[in-house]
Parts: structure tokens; sequence; C-alpha cells
């Protein structure tokens, strides 16, 4: 009997760690995905470029945001999209919205007020594409070119296409994360939340 209790206790086990070892192929599985997607360019003729929001330091644009805004604006001058979609909205205690920040950035550098969009509610990646595509619907405007950060294009496309929005994606060509503890904690945090979406269709 002895003998029979160790020998089921060996087979949970090793049920145990295969289960673990395919856990964790699969979360590698994952960050892999988000990583690839990141590195894909699929930039080409759209209606809108729409650029999404990130922090904002008063009328100045953190340096991720302004990593973002800078894209944006490339893919509008080499004539990608003659729209740009600014998104993001008051932080805490904030005098301006981040979509108003980057409308001020970009009308600095020339670009015409007639070409920029902005949206001022948006807290979140949902929320910024969700405000996007009320703008797109009004201005009839159908493909869109999304900028973000690497690590941030897989979501952002996800959510893109559960939102009924055509999206390309245009991963900004560096990202001020730049160290590279600051790396992981945002591909973890893209990991989690791509579980979270799933869960969140299922439901």
């Amino acid at each position: 009997m002895k003998g029979a209790g160790k020998t089921r206790r060996r087979g949970i086990g090793g049920w145990l760690w295969r289960l673990l070892l395919l856990a964790v192929l699969w979360l590698a599985a994952v960050a892999a995905w988000i990583v690839w997607v990141g590195q894909r360019d699929q930039a080409a003729q759209a209606d809108a470029i729409i650029v999404l929001g990130a922090a904002a330091y008063d009328a100045r644009p953190s340096p991720v945001f302004e990593e973002r805004i800078r894209h944006g604006l490339d893919l509008y001058q080499r004539g990608y999209a003659p729209v740009l979609i600014f998104t993001g909205g008051y932080g805490n205690g904030a005098r301006f919205a981040e979509s108003q920040v980057a409308r001020r950035y970009a009308l600095r550098r020339g670009v015409p007020e007639s070409a920029i969009l902005i949206e001022s509610a948006s807290r979140t990646t949902r929320q910024n594409l969700v405000q996007a595509r009320a703008l797109m619907q009004k201005r009839d405007l159908h493909r869109v070119i999304v900028v973000s950060d690497p690590l941030h294009m897989s979501r952002a496309l996800r959510l893109s296409d559960e939102l009924g929005i055509d999206a390309l994606g245009s991963p900004t060509p560096s990202t001020r994360f730049r160290t590279v503890q600051t790396q992981w904690r945002f591909l973890l945090q893209e990991v989690y939340f791509f579980h979270r979406d799933l869960v969140a269709r299922a439901a």
C-alpha cells in the first residue's frame, strides 16, 4: 500500500511538472508574439494616423509620448495619411489633455490645424480607440495606421480588431523604455493584458 501511495504521489508530481512546463512555454510564446508584432511596421496608405496617448507633463509630452508623436508626424509628412488623430485625456490635476499637448507639438512643426483631430475624454488604450473610432465615423474615415510603442502594438491592434477598426500597426522605431528592467516590466504587463482581454472576451 505504501508503495502504491508513493507511486501515486510521483504520478501527481509528474503531471504538475508537465503542467508547469506547459504554462511556462505558453507564457514564453505569448511574450514572443508580442515582441514579434512590435517589430512589424505595416504602414501603408490610410485615411488617418491614430497616435495613442501617453503621459504628458503639463504642456510637454513625456519622452514616451513624444516618441509616438514624432513617429506619427513622420508618417504624415511621408504622405501615408492626410489626417492625424491624437488621443488621450487629462491626467490627475493636469491643465492640458494629452491630445492637446500632441496637437500643440504638431502645430509647432508645421502641421495645419485642419489635418488634426483630437479627443480628450480617454484614459486607457481601449478608450483611446473608442474615442478615435467616433471621430473616424464623423469624418467617414475607414483605414487607419495606429502608432504606439513596439511592446504595446499587439494590444493596440487586438483592441482595434475587437472594436471593428481597420487598423495597420506602425510601432515607433525606438522605445523610450530603454533599460532592461523597464522593458521587461512593460512586456510582463502586456502579457498580463493579453490574458485579461481573453477572459473579458470570453465572459
